[in-house]
């Protein structure tokens, strides 16, 4: 039985279906995210992962299905509104998708410009950039350019953007790919203290299965457009379900 099952959740996504001509992508996929918990949802390329969290964050309208985030419903909210929960949500993209004529300090500052409704006009970005570094292992990078960093240094310049902004909820896109085994242990386990600081509630999606195993407090499996299984690392690592193994060899 989930723990949580007694708590509201945090992100709801019911009956969410979405096709493009006749490819249907999501069929009907539906997901709970509980307050300060780690969910990994795990797919094969094309499986609709990113189609999911396009519709999550208001990019994409599903064609039927209900998105509730905070307790709000997406298709009865203004883009103001929406605009709002955007700045709840903090986004570590694949790539890092640091700004490449900008400092690290112009990157970190970009989203406090943007988000003065939550924020005010900030005078004085520099104690909340500092802040942001600091609780990545980074505050001496504050001066250099996207260009003179390592792959995982921009992914940790990349959350701390995200950090920045306070947010209640982070969405992770295949936090490790493309970084060497070392990193990719320092990336989760900064992400896992991350929870743990602010009990930020996260969606994590990943082809990682080491990632899964260290940061997962649940897991979804995305089949054929649905939740195909759901349950702990270990429940599912050990399931006799074929399609569920070919996850985990």
């Amino acid at each position: 039985m989930n723990p949580n099952a007694a708590h509201e959740p945090i992100i709801k996504i019911e009956n969410l279906y979405k096709k493009y001509g006749d490819n249907v992508v999501l069929d009907g996929f539906n997901l709970n995210l509980y307050q300060g918990e780690n969910l990994v949802i795990m797919g094969k390329s094309g499986s609709g992962k990113s189609v999911m969290i396009k519709c999550l964050i208001g990019l994409e309208i599903p064609d039927s299905g209900t998105i509730e985030i905070m307790s709000q419903k997406l298709e009865h909210l203004s883009l103001k509104a929406l605009d709002e929960i955007r700045a709840d949500i903090g986004f570590l993209f694949q790539g890092s998708a640091l700004y490449d004529s900008m400092t690290v300090r112009e990157n970190l500052e970009f989203p406090l410009r943007r988000h003065i409704s939550k924020f005010g006009n900030v005078k004085d970005t520099l104690p909340l950039v500092e802040e942001a570094l600091q609780n990545v292992g980074l505050k001496n990078v504050i001066d250099l350019m996207p260009n003179e960093l390592s792959g995982g240094m921009k992914r940790r310049v990349a959350l701390a953007r995200t950090l920045i902004l306070k947010p209640k909820i982070i969405i992770y896109d295949e936090p490790t790919t493309g970084l060497d085994p070392i990193t990719s242990k320092e990336i989760i386990l900064l992400m896992k203290s991350v929870q743990e600081k602010y009990k930020t509630s996260s969606i994590i999606i990943t082809h990682d299965v080491d990632c899964a195993r260290v940061i997962a407090n649940r897991m979804i499996l995305l089949i054929d457009g649905k939740n195909y299984a759901e349950g702990t690392f270990a429940e599912l690592s050990t399931s006799q379900d074929p399609k569920v193994k070919a996850f985990f060899k």
